[in-house]
């Protein structure tokens, strides 16, 4: 116990993140955005927020708590430094193979029979870098085009500023190609030339499908009017207690379509955290 109370060498000259500053680093971390920092991730602490601690001036932790708290501008740029950003184009393939053979039938047949109109709404929660809401647009502007009446709709959102100005830019390498099929990144992507060689950029029909936001989502989504048919938030409730998680799980029902379909991680569930759903595909869930 001894050694998890140790406090935690630091770089940039700075002293060593005590115990105290941790467990008030991980206490503001989770007020301003539900995630649950465990002792496990000092190491992540140190090297994530040294830089900013450095660049501020500052001489240790404790201080840099003391400024975050009093700057808003810097608790952003601190929770921009905490969050993992790791993502992938066409992630969970079980699910997109789901709504292909499900649901997007289903909606082409309610919308033949006037039970459903032609507009599809999407939200990609904690979107990261844009591989999940730009997947998302590839596979709706394939199967519901625009020439037959259909309009696809797409809000990302995410709590960093940094990776979602990344997202809006809309640039990956190429090796990122692998993950898209063929077809698809042969209609959709834009191969980088001179300066931009090595990389490739979404082509403007994926681009105006989707529009990106920032949104915390321990907090009240009132920048999302209206319902959505999809709303997808996977492998982010990892990141939460069970308080947080019971509360961003109601904030994202809430905009749910009544017919419409959450998407969460392959790791997450809603067992024992809400009533009123039901499992329907591979962690799919729709209303009871």
């Amino acid at each position: 116990m001894a050694g998890a109370e140790a406090a935690v060498p630091s770089m940039y000259g700075l002293r060593p993140l005590t115990p105290g500053e941790f467990r008030q680093i991980q206490d503001l971390v989770r007020e301003e955005s539900g995630i649950q920092l465990s002792s496990v991730k000092k190491a992540l602490v140190v090297g994530r927020l040294s830089r900013r601690v450095h660049l501020l001036g500052l001489a240790s932790f404790g201080e840099y708590y003391e400024r975050v708290c009093r700057d808003p501008a810097e608790r952003v740029l601190m929770l921009d430094a905490i969050c993992t950003n790791e993502t992938h184009f066409f992630r969970e393939p079980r699910q997109f193979e789901y709504l292909e053979s499900e649901v997007y039938p289903a909606w082409r047949a309610a919308a033949a029979s006037g039970a459903r109109t032609r507009q599809i709404r999407v939200w990609s929660a904690a979107c990261s870098s844009g591989e999940e809401p730009y997947s998302l647009a590839m596979s709706l502007l394939t199967h519901f085009p625009a020439d037959a009446g259909w309009s696809i709709e797409i809000v990302a959102t995410d709590l960093s500023t940094k990776i979602l100005a990344r997202a809006q830019e809309a640039v990956w390498p190429i090796a990122k190609a692998a993950e898209i099929p063929e077809r698809l990144l042969r209609r959709f992507m834009l191969k980088g030339v001179g300066g931009q060689e090595g990389h490739m950029k979404a082509g403007p029909e994926l681009r105006s499908a989707v529009r990106f936001l920032r949104l915390n989502l321990n907090a009240d989504p009132v920048l999302l009017p209206g319902r959505f048919d999809l709303v997808f938030c996977r492998n982010v409730l990892i990141y939460f207690g069970t308080t947080a998680k019971v509360a961003v799980l109601r904030r994202l029902i809430d905009r749910l379509d009544p017919h419409g379909l959450l998407f969460l991680g392959h790791a997450e569930t809603l067992n024992g955290l809400v009533d009123g759903m039901r499992s329907v595909g591979p962690t799919v869930y729709a209303r009871r």
